[in-house]
């Protein structure tokens, strides 16, 4: 594809919400300009090798202006690169998207819009208020609050909004909301009119007020809704109650700590934030395949010769595949009745999505699982490999071994510290609640944390009883821990002990 540049609406806040052209475009970009709202969630579908740009704006702070965002644009596409501008919500709505075509279009650079989903709909329809409702509102209007209401000459006619019919839908005004009711009502809007602020909506952190016209600053103020919100005026307002959809969330207003490589944080993130969860992403850790050597080459030498492979991790699946492919070889250089055993659900998926089927998954997803499920096996003489880290134990492989089997392990990967940025610290500090999915995380997060580990409240959740050994060893006390040795089991042990906490 020529360089060309995209401007694609993110959406509100909800990934589910973002179109599936703008996941193409996001997925198959060079270099993604992002917005401070809306886009969190979808960075993970950039490209790892993809160069990212913060243009976000906040309260006083600009990371670039409109006139530098402009210039970065054509940059960016003068290299040749495929640009995608990730904007919050909808580019046209109050996104300033046309400025951005015109810089673009004086550069002749070409230009695709992919529309997104307002906030001003999707916010308060997560929130049970439809802005149109027959015989309630069959109209909306959609403003701006960035301007001030008490200054004479803005463009936003608030005398003349008071008067118009309809639902008033307000994007960006919690800085102003006192003096924007203020006018409505002085100008003859219904004080007693139904009203709602909703905050970070579709988001994990959604929360809404509905009070009055009149009372609803001061609602909102007493239960802390401020900025980023939308604003609705109307009638529409008071059926929030009655067409409220979204079930309570469990974890709705904890902060979750996840300490896991950040290539694999997203299942335990997703699934945490699906019950309502703040997760604060603090990879500790990152996966590094080792280099080539002897080991690696002699064991992809004689590959079709093992007569078991056994595979403790999704990282051991995927290098050994990618060991494979760049000496041109797929499952079909396994022998065919070679015995598969895979500790856990995820690393048998990631087997069987490269065409091996998995023999063997031990119930209890550790060394001694598997131990216990070949137990009635004969294994003497059996060529055996077991692939996985660096540093695992060693307990499986001498097991193995004393059983008479012909073990080659190879290591194929390591895990390294990560750096974390102090500001990642000190939430860890405050958080609710801290997981930990292998040793090496509790090493390593112990490390990045240092004296602050002391302050550090929150509970402890465990994916298992070695990791839970590992946070002994530490002096780290474990809260909870997973009864099922997965993903999925840690996030249901932070929500039973939340749920047994209320």
């Amino acid at each position: 594809m020529s360089a060309h540049v995209a401007l694609v609406g993110a959406g509100p806040g909800d990934p589910g919400l973002l179109t599936v052209r703008g996941r193409e475009l996001l997925v198959a970009a060079d270099a993604v300009v992002y917005d401070r709202l809306g886009t969190e969630r979808l960075m993970g579908l950039c490209r790892p090798d993809a160069r990212l740009v913060d243009a976000g704006k906040a309260p006083g702070r600009a990371a670039l202006t409109q006139e530098e965002i402009g210039r970065t644009l054509v940059d960016l596409a003068g290299e040749g690169l495929r640009v995608v501008r990730l904007k919050g919500g909808d580019p046209f709505v109050f996104g300033r998207g046309g400025e951005e075509i015109l810089a673009l279009a004086d550069a002749g650079i070409p230009v695709e819009v992919v529309p997104g989903v307002t906030s001003a709909i999707a916010a308060p329809a997560y929130a049970g208020i439809p802005i149109t409702h027959r015989a309630v509102s069959t109209s909306f209007t959609v403003v701006t609050g960035h301007e001030d209401p008490t200054k004479p000459g803005e463009q936003t006619d608030w005398d003349a909004l008071a008067r118009v019919p309809g639902t008033l839908v307000v994007l960006m005004g919690m800085g102003r909301l006192p003096q924007i009711t203020e006018r409505l009502i002085a100008a003859g809007r219904d004080p007693g009119q139904p009203a709602a602020a909703v905050q970070w909506g579709t988001t994990h952190r959604q929360r809404h007020v509905v009070a009055t016209l009149a009372t609803l600053h001061e609602v909102a103020r007493a239960r802390g809704i401020g900025s980023p919100a939308v604003v609705v005026i109307g009638d529409v307002a008071g059926l929030s109650d009655r067409l409220a959809w979204r079930p309570p969330q469990v974890l709705a207003g904890r902060t979750v700590v996840v300490t896991r490589a950040r290539a694999q944080a997203s299942q335990l993130s997703e699934a945490l934030r699906a019950h309502g969860a703040d997760v604060i992403e603090m990879p500790v850790i990152r996966i590094e395949p080792l280099p080539a050597d002897d080991a690696i080459g002699a064991m992809l030498d004689r590959l079709r010769e093992y007569r078991a492979l056994v595979l403790t991790s999704v990282n051991g699946a995927e290098q050994l595949f990618a060991r494979m492919a760049e000496r041109g070889m797929d499952a079909r250089a396994i022998h065919p009745d070679a015995r598969i055993v895979a500790i856990g659900p995820a690393t048998a998926r990631a087997l069987e999505e490269r065409g091996l089927r998995v023999d063997t998954m031990p119930e209890r997803h550790v060394a001694e699982g598997i131990l216990e499920a070949l137990e009635g096996d004969d294994l003497a003489g059996v060529p055996v490999l077991v692939a996985r880290a660096q540093t695992a134990r060693a307990l499986l492989v001498d097991a193995l071994r004393g059983r008479g089997a012909q073990v080659d392990e190879v290591a194929l990967y390591r895990t390294v510290p990560e750096p974390v940025p102090p500001d990642q610290i000190d939430r860890a500090v405050a958080a609710d609640y801290v997981t930990f999915t292998s040793s090496s995380t509790v090493t390593n997060f112990v490390a990045a944390m240092g004296d602050r580990l002391q302050r550090m409240r929150g509970c402890v959740v465990s994916i298992g009883p070695i990791t839970s050994e590992t946070l002994a060893d530490a002096h780290i006390p474990v809260d909870s821990e997973a009864e099922v040795f997965t993903i999925p089991g840690v996030c249901e042990a932070v929500v039973e002990h939340a749920r047994r906490d209320q």
